[in-house]
């Protein structure tokens, strides 16, 4: 298996003059995967946690409804990439070719084996009720993402999702330089634990666009903090189905785009 990070040679300008060292960066490979050998879809992602990668991916794109659909993961190396065949239980596997003969094919950044417009807007399931947080805990929260990101300490170029229970603290978290391949990857690694992201608070490090709301809300999380902005789009998605969205936080707080009854002394009117 390619690992995660690669060394290569570069060459370092500075006021003082040239240097050459070598530069710690993420591996990207090409990931398909299949169901039942039926291909579904290729990622460009980080060749790590694939098995995790396998189950998180089929569980937010909604191919399988839990991850007791699955009979089995093979992770097999190709000289072009990595494919994941992924095997489902008979009754999971007639009703997922027979919603594939209806697809038109994938696409990019996220959108996988959509069928139509209409798919790729699809709306997320409702979250339910989760927890009341205060500032302190989703800041706290916020912040033990941070020491435990091993790939971006090196590369300073890859995503994490992690997800914080307020009794464990931050239970688990994956790396990508995908945004949404790192999300799938933790929604697989709780999935693997048995546990659902119900009960506390998915931190992300990316900005939150549509498929992140998606993917939150098919692992029932309540609520998601990330360190960067939402698009207006994503903000909607969280609106109808009743996700708490928290944003661009900083040292210094962070900012509540929808439903703030999950954070301790927030106002609806201080929320545009």
């Amino acid at each position: 298996m390619p690992p995660p990070i690669v060394r290569v040679p570069r060459s370092i300008w500075r006021a003082t003059g040239m240097t050459a060292d070598p530069r710690a960066i993420p591996e990207e490979t090409a990931i398909a995967f299949t169901f039942n050998t039926a291909s579904y879809a290729v990622m460009m992602a980080t060749p790590q946690d694939l098995e995790d990668f396998a189950i998180g991916f089929a569980l937010t794109e909604g191919v399988i409804p839990s991850g007791d659909a699955i009979e089995a993961i093979e992770v097999v190396e190709e000289d072009v990439g990595v494919e994941l065949r992924i095997w489902l239980k008979a009754k999971d596997a007639v009703e997922f070719l027979g919603r594939r003969r209806k697809m038109a094919g994938p696409t990019g950044c996220g959108l996988c084996g959509v069928e139509s417009l209409i798919e790729a807007m699809r709306a997320p399931p409702e979250v339910g009720q989760g927890l009341v947080l205060t500032p302190d805990q989703i800041m706290g929260a916020l912040d033990s993402l941070f020491p435990l990101q091993a790939l971006n300490r090196e590369t300073r170029a890859v995503h994490a999702a992690g997800f914080w229970d307020p009794e464990r603290g931050l239970v688990a978290l994956r790396e990508d330089v995908g945004r949404h391949n790192a999300l799938d990857k933790l929604a697989g690694a709780l999935a693997r634990d048995g546990a659902t992201a119900e009960q506390g608070l998915v931190v992300l490090t990316s900005r939150v666009s549509i498929e992140m709301v998606q993917k939150a809300a098919a692992i029932g999380a309540p609520i998601i903090a990330a360190v960067s902005a939402p698009t207006a789009l994503a903000v909607r998605m969280a609106e109808a189905c009743g996700m708490t969205l928290i944003a661009i936080a900083r040292k210094d707080g962070f900012e509540v785009f929808t439903h703030p009854h999950r954070v301790k002394g927030s106002l609806e009117s201080d929320v545009a």
